[in-house]
């Protein structure tokens, strides 16, 4: 796993094209783990760049990335895992 990860905390803020270029860049200059969570509504622009990425080879594969996420702390218990887990990896 790579030492550094490019976080997309700050961009549900922007517009999406911006995230995705965001990420792109990243990806161009040699980011290969990316961290969300359903919470920060970046994982449309970050798939659209993945595809992208592949599409044009920048990367191999979808393989080629790490892809972390996390659960807000109250949905970690109970009835609010599975759900929540659920949108994470949507």
């Amino acid at each position: 796993m790579p030492r550094l990860g490019f976080g997309t905390a700050t961009f549900p803020f922007e517009p999406s094209e911006v995230t995705k270029k965001a990420i792109l860049q990243a990806i161009e200059i040699g980011y290969r783990h990316f961290d969300t969570t359903y919470l920060y509504g970046t994982k449309q622009p970050l798939g659209e760049a993945i595809i992208e990425t592949v599409s044009v080879g920048l990367t191999e594969s979808r393989d080629d990335l790490i892809i972390t996420s996390k659960l807000w702390c109250s949905d970690a218990h109970g009835e609010l895992f599975l759900p929540a887990l659920q949108r994470s990896l949507l």
